[in-house]
């Protein structure tokens, strides 16, 4: 399947607020993920030329609010894709926010609009709503959201809100608010991508899932007479070459035990989320079945909610599985890897010089002594190559 593609990409790393480390579900190798950490990643993903970065939401997460505050005067450029949580926040409260830290950051904010999908967590919230009516709550307060932010003062009764002379006084810097992201896999989720997001996100299955699915959006959206851009989510590892990156995804799961795999898949077992469905029966809590396309691992799944797939191969490799991603009119890639900062310029190192970069998302040459040219041989000389 081809389709016409956005030619420059938008590139994204991830901020690992609930952890991160060299192996997944031990203790070993862990590091401490403190404001020093977190600045580390956002200012190697801003120096090395990334758009954006994802925070992510829940309460096994620092709050990405306050980590977006705390990280973005420290970047230039960076935009930060930054969670609104309907039926968690009222709308008017997350308008503020938004036209607040969007004007903050110089217009460097990105809405990531994430309904839940763990009925145990949103207990903990005081959400005790089912599937169909957290998505029409959705429905809802993005309609309130969306009208504030474009300058309205709003009466709205809904099922679920009703808000009488809202309003907010502070404009955003990007007009009509920062751009909305959102995903999911069901026919509710489906049906507010298409009717009020701008941004539609996948988790990383085969390019032949990924196809089908973008293919009902598209047409849902068509049917609203929208169109929608897309992006996915994948971790990544990359070597210089397909045999160290495949002995790296092993390492990555070497600490892992069967009863950490069978603990990890009884709490995904327990969500509502057709993603999270979607993404378990990848690898059916299994190390058997990991490789589930070219390139393409799900041992991340086997303890980690949402995204569980990866890019796995040589730089050569893991670019064109991006370009078959591409070519389905993907141009967003929201990536990340283990650690977090070591692999955020390995990625950008390896993969990105063989990529077409959104203008601002390129990485600027310098004049002075860095960049493409090495260390100094002998006191004098450039490396020529």
């Amino acid at each position: 399947m081809s389709l016409a593609t956005q030619e420059n990409l938008h590139l994204f790393w991830f901020l690992p607020t609930h952890g991160d480390g060299r192996y997944l579900g031990t203790t070993e190798g862990g590091r401490a993920v403190d404001l020093p950490y977190l600045q580390q990643v956002a200012l190697a993903a801003d120096n090395l030329g990334y758009y954006g970065v994802l925070i992510p939401t829940g309460k096994s997460c620092e709050d990405s609010w306050l980590v977006a505050s705390a990280l973005a005067p420290i970047t230039k450029n960076l935009r930060y894709l930054v969670a609104v949580r309907p039926g968690l926040q009222p709308p008017s409260l997350a308008a503020r926010m938004a036209a607040t830290l969007d004007r903050l950051s110089g217009g460097r904010l990105l809405i990531n609009v994430v309904t839940g999908g763990d009925p145990v967590e949103n207990k903990g919230d005081g959400i005790f709503l089912s599937h169909a009516e957290r998505y029409q709550v959705t429905k809802e307060f993005l309609e309130v959201y969306s009208r504030l932010l474009q300058g309205e003062k709003v009466d709205f009764h809904g099922e679920h809100i009703r808000v009488e002379g809202a309003e907010i006084l502070f404009p955003t810097v990007q007009e009509n608010g920062p751009p909305l992201y959102f995903g999911g896999s069901s026919d509710a989720a489906i049906d507010v991508a298409a009717s009020q997001i701008d941004t539609y996100l996948t988790w990383g299955e085969p390019v032949e899932q990924v196809a089908e699915k973008l293919a009902v959006v598209r047409q849902r959206a068509q049917k609203q007479g929208r169109t929608l851009s897309y992006g996915i989510r994948l971790h990544v590892i990359v070597r210089e070459t397909e045999e160290e990156a495949w002995a790296a995804a092993d390492r990555l799961i070497s600490h892992l035990d069967e009863e950490t795999i069978a603990a990890a898949q009884k709490i995904f077992a327990r969500m509502d989320s057709a993603g999270q469905a979607r993404m378990s029966a990848l690898h059916q809590g299994s190390r058997e079945s990991l490789r589930i396309g070219p390139n393409l691992w799900a041992g991340v799944g086997l303890v980690r909610g949402g995204a569980g797939t990866a890019l796995v191969g040589n730089p050569q490799q893991v670019a064109d599985r991006i370009r078959e991603y591409q070519a389905l009119g993907i141009e967003n890639f929201i990536f990340s890897g283990y650690p977090h900062l070591e692999e955020a310029h390995r990625f950008a190192e390896l993969v990105m010089p063989l990529l077409p970069l959104a203008a601002n998302a390129e990485k600027k040459q310098r004049s002075v002594n860095t960049g493409p040219f090495g260390e100094t041989i002998g006191g004098d000389r450039r490396p020529a190559k």
